[in-house]
């Protein structure tokens, strides 16, 4: 008799979803390993080109849709949610002041790669405590693998028009990740997608990014240009990314299921002081040892000075001042860094000065209150403090 035969397998997923709350996360969800009715979509998104500079996701499409491939053994995924959204979230108050860095709330806290692989390592010991016989592989947005879909096979929700995997008690608001293993646990069954004929998060998108239901052209979303793109913003998009620094939540703000979303209970995710509302301006004067400094053990470490730089020129660009003394305060500071080492800097500071001098000319024909491509993220504003009030 084989040790998988000898072990009560229904008990066993019954003390894995135990384990796995007991350590901090929300839902845990298994899944079977079949994903070959991913094939068609994400074989045309790819030859779409909607990957953009992300040529790591070319790469081993096969492993992608074959977790056994990837994992050579594994029967079932260990699906995990951890929610994500900290304490005093502030999106409206965040987005609606132009002259403040908006960073996309999943980065605020402490990296979250670091923080789900170690948890998922630790239910991994306890299920090892239970059966020697166990081969697994923790997975935490890494490696080739289709975390929505599995997510979506796991129960833990449905994958919506936006492409994030929305729940109907969480919103969207978590990470996921994943616990490959060799034993053949009892499946979960999928969550029936439930956004109806809402397109809300197609049309608030600033940059238009998701192209259809369902699918993402990458090369206009925000948080690719602002964290994937390791070249120069196109211009078209310079203006719609409004002070959107580090990635963008919008598709999500506007999501209606986002109004059941609590507020994590992992401290690792509360907003670090040094990176929640502060001033574009306070930003972009860090230099490069205090930007290391004050990102460390941070997701945001890792797209690097140049590019934090960069994004934070195009973010000043976009400020509406308040007064001419903060105008001349902008204009001062971009033109104090025209010599940064690195020419597609330079180029964006130099779009930015462009950016603000139009605006000062334009204080003649009387003041500016608010800039066209401002209106929509006022529109978002007025939707977050009506549907999400305590994280307004």
């Amino acid at each position: 008799m084989s040790v998988i035969n000898s072990i009560d397998l229904n008990q066993l997923t019954d003390n894995i979803k135990t384990w796995g709350k007991s350590l901090g996360f929300q839902q845990v969800g298994i899944s079977d390993i079949d994903l070959s009715q991913h094939e068609e979509a994400l074989k045309r998104w790819l030859e779409l080109g909607y990957q953009g500079d992300m040529s790591f996701l070319e790469r081993n499409v096969e492993k992608r849709l074959s977790p056994a491939e990837l994992v050579p053994g594994t029967m079932r995924i260990i699906s995990v949610r951890m929610d994500y959204l900290p304490p005093d979230a502030s999106f409206a108050q965040n987005l609606k002041s132009t002259s403040t860095a908006y960073i996309s709330r999943y980065a605020l806290g402490r990296d979250y790669h670091k923080v789900i692989r170690k948890k998922l390592q630790k239910l991994a010991e306890k299920i090892q405590d239970y059966t020697k016989d166990l081969s697994f592989r923790p997975f935490v947005d890494s490696a080739p693998v289709l975390e929505h879909a599995i997510a979506e096979k796991a129960g833990i929700g449905w994958t919506g028009k936006h492409s994030l995997t929305i729940n109907k008690e969480a919103g969207s608001y978590f990470f996921l990740g994943e616990l490959f293993i060799n034993l053949p646990l009892p499946t979960d069954q999928p969550v029936e997608e439930n956004c109806g004929k809402c397109t809300a998060c197609i049309s608030i998108c600033p940059t238009q990014a998701i192209v259809e239901p369902y699918v993402v052209d990458g090369r206009k979303c925000i948080s690719y240009l602002t964290i994937e793109n390791d070249g120069a913003i196109p211009m078209q998009y310079r203006k719609a990314i409004g002070n959107r620094v580090y990635g963008c939540d919008d598709c999500q703000l506007i999501c209606p299921w986002n109004k059941y979303a609590e507020v994590t209970e992992e401290k690792d995710f509360f907003a670090r002081q040094l990176l929640h509302n502060r001033s574009l301006l306070g930003l972009f004067e860090w230099n490069e040892e205090t930007f290391l400094n004050n990102t460390e053990g941070s997701a945001i470490r890792r797209i690097g000075y140049t590019k934090w730089k960069r994004n934070l020129a195009v973010g000043l660009g976009n400020v509406v001042p308040e007064s001419v003394e903060e105008l001349i305060k902008l204009e001062k500071a971009l033109n104090a860094s025209l010599d940064f080492p690195n020419s597609m800097v330079q180029e964006h500071i130099q779009w930015a000065l462009k950016e603000l001098s139009d605006y000062r000319s334009q204080q003649d024909k009387g003041p500016l209150k608010v800039k066209p491509e401002n209106r929509q993220t006022q529109r978002l504003v007025r939707s977050i403090e009506k549907g999400m009030p305590k994280h307004r």
